[in-house]
């Protein structure tokens, strides 16, 4: 886990020195114009790289290499500039597309080898008489956590020179950083969908049986209730159930978060008492998707449903300039904080006591989790409780923050 890490913290090191310098020589060319022919290299350095990194952060698709083998050709200086992946050739631009078995085969040797290897006229025969190609360079891509995740080609009209092979192995060490920000990018994603299908199977088969069945109570007492209600728990399972889309607005939360408590107060009736107070220039606020609506159902289900009498659910997002702070809070039954925090750990593999209820526990380490994964270490939950205490549960959300949009 250490390598990973160290790896991951390498690649995002190369990438914010080159962003940083591309910045301070587009800020000099604008102030003063790149007056030196120095100058002007590195920026047309940085600005090929650049105009390279973007299709290959998306990975080895075949569209995306397209793009970035046209950028890396002209960065490189080579006659043709192919791409692979551990199998075959993605992408090829400019010479060499006759010998594209050959770059294929030699690709896959230095794939399994690891190592990067020259190639000469003897390995590149071809029975064209005008046939331009002399040489090729060849170089492994190492992706993420060191595996290699496929090659770069080098295609030359000349005998490989030092330099051609030089500016081959650092240009394919670059591109290989990049596919491996593209797999940790698709890593973070694959985890924020898992984690969103963990709260998903939180949705206690408890509630939809008594859901249902407090519909089913009114189906003759009151039939128009009845149809509300059932109109309700559809879009309420229709959210949370959606397909696609990592972050939502707080708006669209509060809205499910206000079907959900108008079917549990169909069930507790007046005992279910309910306080909003929400500032108007916050409901536009982005936050992960299914963030706040887990903390309301854990203070019914575990605040209040083991309360007698009267219980009240707090819900309050307030402006604080730059960030939303957003709490919710019951004046149910609480409980230990240590007890709190054990079960939290028991998540980690430890077994747990077969009496204590798991789900408050996931549902809180979930999306304490997905807090500081988007927004930082500093972003996630306070919880405060106390047995007969009640809980309350805050959390703080950046107005703006790169990266982070709800779904159009």
């Amino acid at each position: 886990m250490g390598g990973n890490l160290s790896a991951s913290i390498g690649v995002l090191s190369l990438v914010i020195v080159l962003t940083a310098a591309l910045v301070a020589v587009a800020r000099l060319r604008g102030r003063r114009g790149i007056a030196t022919a120095s100058q002007r290299a590195t920026y047309e350095v940085l600005h090929t790289t650049g105009l390279a990194a973007e299709p290959l952060r998306a990975g080895l698709s075949p569209a995306g290499a397209a793009k970035a083998a046209r950028h890396l050709r002209g960065l490189i200086g080579a006659a043709g500039l192919a791409l692979t992946d551990t199998e075959e050739v993605v992408a090829l631009d400019g010479r060499g597309a006759h010998h594209g078995e050959q770059l294929r085969a030699a690709a896959r040797r230095v794939v399994a080898s690891e190592r990067s290897t020259v190639l000469g006229e003897s390995e590149l025969l071809c029975d064209r008489v005008d046939c331009p190609v002399r040489g090729a360079v060849v170089a492994p891509m190492a992706g993420a956590q060191g595996r290699v995740a496929g090659a770069l080609v080098a295609v030359t009209d000349g005998v490989p020179a030092p330099g051609l092979v030089q500016a081959t192995l650092e240009t394919a060490r670059w591109a290989g950083s990049q596919l491996a920000l593209a797999e940790l990018d698709s890593s973070r994603e694959r985890l924020a969908r898992a984690e969103v299908r963990a709260l998903r199977a939180q949705i206690s088969p408890h509630f939809i049986y008594n859901a249902l069945t407090a519909i089913g109570s009114f189906v003759r007492t009151d039939p128009e209730r009845a149809r509300e209600l059932i109109l309700e728990f559809a879009e309420f399972t229709r959210y949370s159930f959606r397909a696609h889309g990592e972050f939502t607005t707080l708006a669209e939360e509060l809205r499910s978060i206000d079907r959900y408590l108008t079917i549990e107060r169909a069930r507790f009736g007046d005992r279910l008492q309910v306080r909003l107070q929400i500032a108007p220039e916050v409901l536009p606020v982005t936050l992960p998707f299914l963030c706040l609506q887990p903390l309301v159902e854990n203070a019914v289900r575990h605040g209040l449903s083991r309360k007698p009498g009267t219980g009240m659910v707090s819900i309050e997002a307030r402006d604080a300039g730059a960030e939303c702070h957003i709490t919710v809070e019951d004046d149910g039954v609480g409980m230990d904080p240590g007890t709190l925090t054990a079960g939290i750990a028991e998540l980690a593999g430890a077994t747990g006591d077969p009496g204590d209820d798991p789900g408050q526990h996931v549902g809180l380490s979930n999306v304490d989790a997905r807090l500081r994964s988007v927004f930082g270490s500093d972003f996630g939950l306070v919880v405060e409780t106390g047995v007969g205490s009640g809980t309350k549960v805050s959390m703080r959300v950046p107005k703006f923050h790169p990266g982070v949009r709800a779904r159009s």
